[in-house]
């Protein structure tokens, strides 16, 4: 494969609009994937916002498991929380609920960002999110309450 021939010189960027192309065409390339996972957790501390998000997206969106960068990623994106927008949010969630992978520490960072941000927060964003929460089975009486108006 040419793109894992040519990972070294990648960007974060590039990483991640790799992913999203692939994750978005449906096209499955398992090779690819875990040899992207590698690279990404090499170059964690340059991604961006958006890039943590739309990586994360797009290995669930293809269906592709990768604990160590989800659990790498969950951390990093804590720490950048302040820099996400609503939709890198959703789908943040959106993606470790997707495949399953619990991460109650970004969760609960993720409800307390929420609630501080409830009217920044778009209809099909916020149902996400709390889809996210179900399926997860992460409980967050804070926000559902925040969001009832309790």
């Amino acid at each position: 494969c040419k793109a894992i021939e040519k990972l070294d010189t990648f960007k974060s960027q590039e990483i991640a609009n790799t992913l999203w192309a692939y994750a978005t065409a449906g096209h499955s390339s398992p090779e690819l994937f875990d040899a992207i996972s590698l690279k990404a957790l090499e170059k964690l501390d340059t991604f961006n916002s958006q890039g943590l998000a739309n990586t994360i997206w797009a290995y669930a969106k293809i269906g592709h498991s990768s604990p160590k960068l989800f659990d790498a990623f969950s951390n990093k994106a804590i720490e950048k929380l302040d820099t996400f927008n609503s939709q890198g949010i959703a789908n943040t969630l959106w993606a470790y609920a997707k495949v399953g992978h619990s991460s109650p520490e970004l969760f609960n960072a993720i409800s307390l960002k929420a609630i501080k941000n409830l009217n920044t927060i778009n209809s099909q964003e916020l149902s996400n999110m709390l889809w996210a929460y179900a399926k997860i089975e992460h409980s967050s009486p804070e926000l559902f309450d925040a969001l009832a108006g309790k």
